[in-house]
């Protein structure tokens, strides 16, 4: 088992089968997107480059999506709080995850990389 699997299989049952399912719904997006855990997060690159992972709230044990160039997409779902330059969507494990929304917000991001807004190698 890889270190990355552990981030998942360690957490309890709601909040495990959510991030499974964005981790899903994230590899499912392009092919062109992996995975590596980076600072202990699972984080998804496009072509190499880091554009999205996945955390914890460790106060409020909420689960997120963070969006790594999250500062250039306006969407009323993502919140930039205290960071620079990324974003965050939450999502409450006790209701359906809003695919269609998360796919098009990801799909936006995506965009920036596959026109080269931002560059990747």
């Amino acid at each position: 088992m890889q270190e990355i699997d552990n981030f998942y299989l360690n957490k309890e049952e709601n909040l495990r089968h959510c991030l499974l399912a964005l981790r899903d719904i994230i590899l499912n997006l392009d092919e062109n997107i992996t995975t590596s855990l980076k600072y202990g997060m699972p984080f998804f690159l496009f072509k190499g480059k880091m554009f999205c992972y996945l955390w914890v709230k460790k106060e409020t044990n909420i689960p997120y999506l963070g969006i790594v160039e999250g500062k250039r997409i306006e969407h009323p779902d993502l919140v930039l709080e205290e960071r620079a330059r990324m974003k965050i969507m939450l999502f409450d494990t006790d209701k359906d995850l809003p695919i269609k929304k998360i796919k098009s917000i990801l799909n936006l991001v995506l965009d920036l990389y596959r026109t080269g807004v931002i560059k990747v190698k």
